[in-house]
């Protein structure tokens, strides 16, 4: 599975941990930076990076990760897309739900207020949850994609 991930300066440091943690894990990690903590940086420059690769991938199963203070602005630009569906994930049963009832292909954490001990489990949580493929789910996410 391919990773691709971004960060804005409030997510800087969470971004430069989580990148170490799943290349440790063996996962395929894309970088999409901020590649220096710079203040004056604006998180839809991150997401649209992001986006745009997990749209583009020849994975299978590719993946995204934004993180910006709250995680709410890189959701709200992640969601534009169409073929998107960003979640915004704090602990470990968001995680799971996104993944297992709306297929969720991008997660938005707040780094502000995740500390790095539970960072990591939370993300493996999104990363090892299936999509359950229940007909109901995949009737929303239909339902969503043609949306106007």
């Amino acid at each position: 599975m391919k990773i691709y991930i971004g960060a804005d300066h409030n997510g800087y440091n969470l971004r430069t941990s989580l990148i170490k943690s799943l290349g440790r894990a063996g996962y395929d990690v894309v970088d999409e930076g901020d590649y220096k903590l710079d203040p004056n940086d604006d998180y839809p420059v991150f997401a649209q990076k992001v986006v745009i690769d997990v749209l583009k991938s020849e994975d299978p199963d590719p993946r995204g990760i934004l993180i910006c203070g709250s995680g709410q602005g890189m959701c709200m630009v992640a969601n534009r897309f169409k073929g998107i569906r960003a979640a915004m994930i704090y602990d470990v049963e968001s995680a799971r739900s996104s993944r297992n009832d709306d297929n969720a292909n991008i997660a938005c954490l707040p780094a502000k207020l995740l500390k790095n001990d539970k960072d990591n489990s939370i993300i493996m949580a999104w990363l090892d949850t299936p999509f359950a493929n229940a007909a109901r789910f995949v009737r929303r996410i239909n339902e969503m994609d043609n949306l106007g």
